[in-house]
């Protein structure tokens, strides 16, 4: 198994690449920052909210590693950092992820993902150095479907409102694709999980933190929602992949890739998942709380397998362990 701590640059390509990482901050963000260190890249990280406990902040930045304080949806702001930065290669994370938040402030998530995402490629259509755009949709872009898994072709109809962001999102980076010719791609995945995940009401980071503490853990859905569920750091791969896939293959602008390890889950078999990793018999408590979620969703990744070549690294089970490792650590709890 590679160590994604430490790298090889491919043939050079990342070495003193000027990137630009919106949503630098978040769990993705923070570990395709520690990527693209690794392989020399030379990073700016656009920041609004100073999140001491992200990742990218929690430890000293390496001097390879800028901080632009400022709003995604600033495109002022933005057009200042690729100009003056000389961006070649930007990936798009920042949004408001949080399906909840959305249905209570649809407003903020509607700036964020869609006015941000525009204001972005506003951006990037006016600078002449970028090369690369790879914008983060979600499979919550497609909506509900009856047909499962869903592929690239599947229709994007986003009915609630986080939903509703990601598809306009997306559809905006086919849009200044088709009409501009940015060299944007897309990607659409499942759940993301892992070390540096801040969100406790997310069930990976929640039941961990449970368990560490000798509680027991919480569902707040009825625990039958099926999702995909990917491991961070296979994530941040696939990003930096896509990106050089892009560099080499201009035909590919414009178009979205599934990264997903296929295996969907009920939120109720990943908490058994995770409590069999730990070794704990605590039982979970269901709330059923849950609204304005989409029941079952899971995607297809033979694209990213055929076009890319891409393969997940770690399995479900081998993802749990690290970041169960990371937890550990980070909240002070040894190993008994």
């Amino acid at each position: 198994m590679e160590d994604l701590g430490v790298s090889t640059p491919r043939e050079g390509f990342w070495r003193q690449r000027p990137v630009l990482v919106t949503g630098g901050t978040g769990l993705l963000g923070g570990w395709l920052v520690r990527r693209l260190v690794a392989h020399g890249a030379s990073i700016v990280c656009l920041v609004r909210d100073w999140v001491p406990r992200a990742e990218l902040l929690r430890l000293p930045l390496p001097a390879a590693v800028s901080l632009l304080r400022g709003d995604v949806e600033d495109r002022a702001v933005l057009e200042r950092a690729l100009g003056e930065y000389e961006i070649a290669t930007v990936f798009h994370l920042a949004a408001q992820t949080i399906v909840q938040v959305a249905n209570r402030n649809p407003a903020s998530t509607f700036a964020t993902n869609i006015g941000g995402t525009w204001a972005l490629l506003e951006a990037c259509r006016r600078s002449p150095t970028v090369k690369e755009v790879v914008l983060a949709s979600s499979d919550k872009a497609y909506g509900e479907h009856e047909r499962l898994p869903y592929d690239e072709s599947t229709a994007l109809q986003g009915r609630h409102p986080y939903d509703v962001s990601k598809s306009c999102a997306d559809l905006l980076g086919q849009a200044y694709a088709a009409t501009y010719r940015l060299p944007v791609v897309i990607t659409r995945c499942g759940n993301f999980f892992g070390g540096g995940d801040l969100n406790f009401n997310r069930v990976v980071p929640g039941t961990i933190r449970s368990v560490l503490f000798g509680e027991r853990p919480v569902i707040r859905s009825d625990g039958t929602l099926v999702r995909d569920y990917l491991y961070v750091e296979d994530a941040a791969e696939a990003y930096l992949l896509l990106a050089e896939a892009l560099a080499k293959e201009p035909t590919l602008a414009g178009k979205a890739f599934n990264f997903s390890n296929e295996e969907p889950l009920a939120v109720s078999e990943v908490v058994r998942r995770i409590l069999a990793v730990m070794g704990s018999t605590l039982e979970p408590i269901v709330l059923a709380e849950a609204s304005n979620e989409i029941r079952h969703q899971h995607l297809s990744a033979a694209k990213a397998r055929e076009v890319l070549g891409w393969r997940p690294l770690f399995t479900f089970e081998e993802g749990l362990r690290r970041t169960v490792a990371w937890y550990r650590e980070f909240l002070g709890i040894a190993q008994v």
